[in-house]
């Protein structure tokens, strides 16, 4: 069984959703339901509901066990309040060694420098422990606080990608980066 990581940086603790703690993922969606609803795909009345989140929370430790993706959530100092999400998922090993990075921040904290912080510590952890060699990081075009958090990251711009995903009910173009692991740069 691998170990469930916890990073520690200046304002958040950053570490897997325990199951017994859905009802923190629950708060956060909802009271961010509308802020996200413009980045994210169309969600049914059920994707909310205690049961589904409880069940998304437990499907999320079984895939971090399956080496397929990680979800990580970044929590206040108290662990009492989820401030901002990310996922890595669609892990491939062999000689692709690379994923998809999504994540999401709560309304009232955006422009607080967190989601790079969370970013920043949770990169380093998948190039780190998982060996992983790029990371892959789309955005709608008109989404310029991600296009300033992924160029900050140092993501790289690599195309557009029309008609990519569904995003708020309709197929939407998305600007394609990618992030090498700097330790296999030249290798």
């Amino acid at each position: 069984m691998k170990s469930i990581p916890e990073l520690k940086t200046e304002n958040l603790i950053i570490s897997l959703l325990n199951p017994e703690d859905f009802k923190l993922l629950v708060k956060y969606e909802s009271e961010n339901r509308i802020h996200l609803s413009q980045w994210e795909p169309t969600r049914s009345v059920e994707y909310f509901s205690l049961e589904e989140t409880q069940k998304r929370v437990e499907i999320n430790i079984e895939n971090f066990q399956l080496g397929s993706s990680i979800s990580l959530v970044g929590f206040n100092k108290e662990q009492s309040k989820i401030i901002c999400l990310c996922t890595f998922s669609n892990i491939v090993h062999g000689v692709f060694q690379a994923c998809n990075l999504g994540y999401s921040i709560s309304e009232k904290n955006q422009g607080k420098g967190l989601m790079f912080e969370m970013l920043q510590a949770s990169i380093g952890y998948v190039f780190s422990e998982l060996n992983l060699h790029r990371i892959m990081a789309n955005y709608v075009p008109s989404n310029i606080r991600s296009e300033k958090l992924l160029t900050g990251l140092g993501f790289e711009r690599e195309g557009i990608a029309k008609s990519y995903l569904k995003i708020a009910g309709l197929w939407q173009d998305h600007v394609l980066t990618s992030k090498i692991n700097p330790i296999h740069i030249g290798i």
